[in-house]
């Protein structure tokens, strides 16, 4: 048996609206550093704590209904990751702003958006 988890939707809620995410790629990163000293062993002695930072990579549909989305100027947004399972909690990303953007067209499928934003909490809900 994989021990494998599966989402069920991705949503993105920004200024009372959701949009849904095609594909999102999180990526923590401690900021925790080796502490290198002299000691006769020519070993790292430990480690120090650093600030946590958490980097989404995300892709969006562009919305076809005809409503103007700034995706340069995203603030304050949510990310919510909805498991298929119920008995799963599901994964938001509070206070989601922009830091890239980038679209991209396709033959088959549909316009989308490449957006890289920092979130600045993660929790379990």
């Amino acid at each position: 048996m994989s021990d494998a988890t599966y989402a069920d939707a991705v949503i993105m809620e920004m200024n009372g609206r959701d949009i849904e995410i095609v594909s999102i790629k999180p990526q923590t990163t401690t900021g925790r550093k080796p502490v290198k000293t002299m000691n006769r062993n020519g070993r790292v002695n430990g480690y120090c704590d650093g600030v946590t930072e958490h980097k989404l990579s995300v892709t969006a549909a562009i919305p076809i209904d005809g409503t103007e989305i700034d995706w340069d100027n995203i603030t304050k947004a949510k990310i919510t990751i909805y498991p298929i399972n119920d008995e799963d909690r599901r994964t938001s990303y509070l206070d989601c702003f922009t830091v890239d953007t980038g679209e991209q067209y396709e033959v088959d499928n549909e316009a989308r958006i490449d957006i890289e934003m920092i979130a600045l909490h993660k929790i379990k809900e």
